[in-house]
């Protein structure tokens, strides 16, 4: 049973997910930690800065991990496929149709009547996660690592994967 609902954990963000895995991560979180009860909210964050620190797409890390941690070996091999099946099938099955009306612009506007969606989907997971940041190492912590990792990232150009680096690190040293 754990295999099932490993799969569905996964295959259903990756239908509903459309963009990639940034809008697919608040759809997985739901599911992992609302639906499933298997990681908490500050769980899933760590996991998240850790997959992210990693190459490739993040939607298939999280996967391999949490499917490895729930079902061994064979959860992370339905975890991975889950979350590319969509994909898979979908590209197989509607190939010559998607290549037929790419350039329509209903397809087009749909785009852009999904982005808000995703973009409030990705607040709402942003704001959980600071406010257990904040119940986890307190204001001054979380407000310092955010505003140093914006003026890394922003007005810096460090690359994310160092400043997510750096913020595991220093929680490592310091928030220990």
């Amino acid at each position: 049973m754990i295999y099932v609902q490993i799969f569905l954990a996964f295959f259903i963000p990756g239908i509903l997910g459309y963009g990639g895995g940034p809008a697919s991560i608040p759809l997985v979180e739901n599911e992992v930690v609302d639906h499933y009860g298997w990681l908490t909210t500050n769980e899933f964050s760590e996991m998240l800065a850790m997959g992210n620190a990693l190459p490739g797409p993040i939607a298939t890390k999280m996967a391999g991990y949490i499917g490895y941690e729930q079902g061994g070996i064979l959860g992370a091999i339905v975890g991975v496929f889950a979350t590319v099946a969509p994909s898979l099938i979908l590209m197989i099955a509607l190939l010559g149709l998607l290549m037929k009306y790419k350039e329509s612009p209903r397809v087009k506007r749909m785009t852009t009547y999904i982005r808000p969606v995703i973009a409030v989907l990705l607040g709402i997971m942003t704001y959980d996660f600071f406010f257990s940041s904040y119940e986890g190492v307190g204001i001054w912590q979380t407000l310092f690592i955010g505003l140093l990792s914006f003026i890394l990232m922003e007005r810096l150009k460090v690359h994310p994967a160092y400043v997510i680096a750096g913020a595991l690190i220093y929680g490592g040293l310091v928030l220990a």
